[in-house]
């Protein structure tokens, strides 16, 4: 495990604490210990990305898409099955699970769709206009007026 010092991150910026959060994240060994159920994470656009989750034996019922505190939440909770069910071998797990995709800043989910046992969650990213990139034309052919206005300070009045 690293040990990283961020103590020059916090005195030199200010609202940055998502980054230390995720630096956290990614260094602790909880990450390599969660591989159920198995997803992929495509991207599909520029400013979009797919999540494909495996959830074979779970119906739609059985799940939960949901967004929270800048997280993508999925969770399975089997429904109860008939125990009159006797089986020789047992492969698909059916065991609930809860998986955390933290999303990035202007990111959110457009849609779910639960087929052929894999769900399929689309994301992407709407960054507002204001945060837009704006390009400024430079104009070359306009006459540049030499004049410089003087700002005088206005005198102030006495007090009588």
């Amino acid at each position: 495990m690293r040990n990283l010092d961020l103590t020059p991150l916090y005195r030199a910026t200010v609202g940055f604490d998502q980054i230390a959060d995720l630096m956290d994240r990614v260094f602790t060994n909880d990450a390599g210990k969660q591989s159920y159920p198995p997803y992929n994470i495509e991207k599909t656009g520029e400013d979009a990305w797919r999540i494909t989750i495996a959830v074979a034996g779970f119906s739609d019922d059985d799940l939960s898409v949901e967004v929270r505190e800048g997280a993508l939440i999925v969770t399975a909770r089997k429904s109860e099955e008939d125990d009159d069910r006797v089986y020789l071998h047992r492969g698909i797990a059916t065991r609930a699970f809860e998986r955390r995709f933290h999303l990035a800043e202007h990111v959110r989910v457009v849609g779910a769709a639960h087929t052929d046992g894999m769900l399929h969650i689309d994301l992407v990213r709407e960054v507002p206009e204001a945060l837009k990139p704006r390009k400024i034309e430079i104009a070359s052919d306009l006459p540049v007026d030499a004049k410089a206005v003087e700002n005088k300070p206005k005198k102030a009045k006495k007090a009588h």
